[in-house]
């Protein structure tokens, strides 16, 4: 099966603008012949780096307020049918979508903000949105934390996949609650940096003899629009605040794709489901190397709401 990365920058806090430019990318990898895209945490509205670049802890200062209120306002409610165009993309290629997102759901009162994976089945449903379960340090001054409801997989082709986000991917709970449910090609959402994807990537395939697909977006400080409360302190002319980093490790943990960092590219590889029925001949995490009669793990799947 041919999947594909997306690595791009968003149209920064513009959602509407980085959504015709996500179409577009999903509309090119379908005309490639891909099954699956896959686009880096938070890419709609974009992740706030403002809140680590410009002292975003300030108690009750006004430009961060200024900020809040605009990632608010750009972010998805689905409710609302926000996605409507991707997942009409989705359907027109015959392609399956994992996307990073801010989500305001209506269901939590339509002021709080969740980092959303959201996959897309090739026929345009949206099959499932896993919030972030925690949200990590500097971030839970935006992000709320999730829950259990996304903690699914789904069938796309020959594969079973599941996603996570970003710091969510060293959590060997949620981890093992994908592997339990047949994953064998994981989907690790990141917000752009090699510091991240260049060591786990290769590790969580190692340890769930899967395909491991690390999914970066891009930001530069020629990204910032003017208009923008805080763009003098965020970045210098010619910055580069988040670098890429994308990447995909085989079931036996080599690279398939080393990180790709500093450009905006649709990156694609060939994955055969041979390949991990190869590696678990030795170890299976959930299935012939378990011991569910002594190790187990319940998970609370409940939306809440």
């Amino acid at each position: 099966m041919l999947i594909a990365i997306a690595q791009i920058a968003p149209v920064f806090l513009y959602r509407d603008a980085t959504i015709i430019k996500i179409c577009e990318r999903i509309t090119d990898a379908a005309q490639r012949g891909a099954a699956l895209v896959c686009f880096g945490e938070a890419i709609i509205p974009g992740y706030p780096v403002w809140l680590d670049r410009a002292d975003g802890a300030r108690f009750d200062a006004p430009d961060l307020k200024r900020m809040h209120a605009r990632y608010m306002q750009q972010a998805v409610v689905l409710e609302r049918g926000d996605l409507d165009l991707v997942c009409d993309a989705a359907r027109e290629g015959g392609i399956a979508v994992v996307l990073g997102l801010i989500e305001r759901p209506a269901d939590r009162g339509g002021h709080s903000l969740y980092c959303a994976a959201v996959t897309i089945l090739a026929d345009g449903t949206i099959a499932s949105v896993h919030r972030k379960l925690v949200p990590t340090y500097e971030e839970r001054l935006a992000w709320s934390p999730g829950d259990g409801a996304g903690l699914v997989t789904h069938a796309i082709g020959p594969f079973t996949v599941g996603a996570l986000n970003c710091w969510e991917n060293w959590m060997p709970l949620a981890r093992t609650a994908l592997y339990a449910s047949g994953e064998n090609l994981h989907v690790a959402l990141w917000p752009g940096g090699d510091h991240n994807t260049r060591d786990l990537t290769r590790f969580l395939a190692r340890e769930g003899r899967s395909y491991v697909v690390s999914a970066s977006a891009l930001l530069r400080a020629s990204d910032l629009p003017d208009d923008l409360p805080l763009r003098g302190p965020l970045a210098r002319p010619g910055e580069v605040l988040l670098n890429g980093g994308s990447a995909i490790a085989g079931p036996d943990g080599a690279w398939i794709v080393e990180p790709v960092c500093g450009e905006e590219r649709l990156i694609t590889a060939a994955l055969e489901l041979t390949r991990v029925h190869e590696e678990r001949q030795n170890f299976d995490p959930t299935g012939h190397y378990s011991r569910p009669d002594v190790l187990r793990l319940t998970v609370d799947r409940a939306r809440q709401r």
